[in-house]
């Protein structure tokens, strides 16, 4: 390989090669396939590109001065820039700083300019991306199962929830659910911290990228659980005992993501966990009323369903890159048979939804407002998924939270009020008392 005054200072691991290279006068960075084309170099050769990892061989650009910093990522990377490179007209040196900077494919961290970040001061900013404040959606859908346990129960207690206790344990949840769900956010990607900048779509997050040291990211966390423990103590005391074994789900998610192709059901457990905490939280006790456990039981396996269901169109954004990290998924593990995995899981859902209807002595507004929303909301999003497309995903992922959880919530609601107002008839009633 012919020299260059170029002197390789410093390389991690071979499929992220970072190269700090110094050339006077060079102030922005610069691919270094560009470098090698521009100057009539051909770096294409078995001693540069070679299956051995590209330190040793990068490291034979030796001599020279002045700071320039240069990265190139990958032989694929690289032979890709040259070829683009010597295709076309080769800028020169001096013009190189001004135009590779827009072109690089490495993603730069932008802070963030519009929305709610953008209005913090910028030592807050990493701990809010880090608890996705500015992407609220996964919060939503920690608190739904909340929600619907919320409204199925209330019919159920003795005497009949008021509309003002449901609307403040809703307000609860929905505090402990952005805690929460924060504090999960941080657990992940504390566990991820070495997966994350593996992946296109996480690699920019604030742990991936060294915007938060994991230590301060730990006490940030720990802060994050006792705020937690502070909403759960201000239900009623069994509440706490129902929501302690949450509190340990939390952490399992990412850990799953390494043994199991089915990480997804392991997120279900965590994320439908508010299935059951409506119950006691208005006073039903799920221990000395059958069927009272068995709606809980019957509204857990529902949500369950329902995540894994998004979660796993939320892992097809990610499917080329999991399979170079090595992270498992049911998006992975049925890639080829999707839609009819998902079809599945929402007849589950809904069959379940239906059973803990049953248990509960719904009447026909639960059924056909509950039911039916679901089942509506969940075949048109399965059918119209493209799976391919990381956007129409990332869509569906957002708003399938609002139809389906939403349709759902109406249906709830629908029925809560037909029965605080006594719509329905004595029948209806007295097979609720009799279930």
């Amino acid at each position: 390989m012919m020299a260059s005054p170029f002197r390789c200072s410093g390389v991690t691991a071979p499929m992220r090669l970072h190269c700090n290279l110094r050339e006077a006068g060079g102030k922005a960075p610069l691919r270094l396939g560009r470098h090698f084309a521009a100057r009539n170099l051909a770096p294409v050769s078995t001693s540069f590109i070679s299956k051995a990892p590209m330190m040793a061989s990068a490291c034979h650009l030796r001599v020279s001065q002045q700071p320039w910093r240069l990265h190139a990522i990958s032989r694929r990377l690289l032979i890709r820039e040259y070829k683009s490179a010597t295709s076309s007209q080769s800028p020169t040196p001096a013009s190189l700083p001004v135009t590779e900077k827009e072109e690089s494919p490495v993603v730069q961290y932008v802070p963030p300019q519009t929305g709610l970040l953008a209005y913090l001061p910028k030592s807050w900013v990493p701990y809010a991306e880090l608890v996705r404040l500015d992407k609220p959606t996964g919060t939503y859908y920690l608190f739904f199962p909340c929600l619907f346990s919320t409204l199925l129960a209330a019919p159920m207690a003795t005497p009949m929830a008021t509309p003002t206790d449901v609307i403040t344990t809703t307000a609860l949840f929905f505090s402990g659910a952005l805690i929460m769900r924060g504090a999960g956010c941080a657990i992940n990607d504390l566990w991820d911290r070495n997966l994350d900048p593996k992946v296109e779509r996480t690699k920019l997050r604030p742990i991936a990228r060294g915007a938060l040291t994991p230590e301060r990211a730990i006490i940030f966390t720990g802060t994050q659980l006792l705020a937690g423990l502070g909403i759960l103590l201000q239900f009623p005391t069994q509440c706490l005992w129902y929501g302690i074994p949450s509190l340990l789900l939390v952490s399992t998610y990412p850990l799953a993501k390494r043994v199991t192709n089915y990480p997804q059901f392991v997120l279900g457990l965590t994320f439908s966990w508010g299935a059951i905490m409506g119950f006691p939280a208005l006073g039903v006790d799920l221990l000395s009323n059958p069927s009272a456990l068995q709606t809980a039981a019957a509204l857990y396996a529902s949500c369950i369903s329902w995540t894994v269901l998004y979660d796993m169109i939320y892992a097809h954004m990610d499917i080329k890159d999991d399979v170079a990290a090595g992270i498992k998924s049911i998006a992975l593990r049925h890639e080829h048979n999707t839609k009819t995995v998902l079809s599945g899981l929402a007849v589950a859902q809904v069959s379940l939804l239906a059973a803990a209807g049953l248990a509960a002595g719904a009447g026909p507004i639960y059924f056909l407002g509950t039911c039916g929303s679901a089942a509506l909301t969940l075949g048109v999003m399965i059918s119209r998924v493209q799976l391919k497309d990381v956007k129409n995903c990332w869509w569906w992922f957002k708003n399938g939270c609002w139809f389906t959880g939403g349709g759902i919530t109406l249906g709830l609601l629908g029925d809560y009020v037909a029965r605080l107002l006594g719509l329905y008839d004595e029948e209806t009633k007295s097979n609720s008392e009799l279930a």
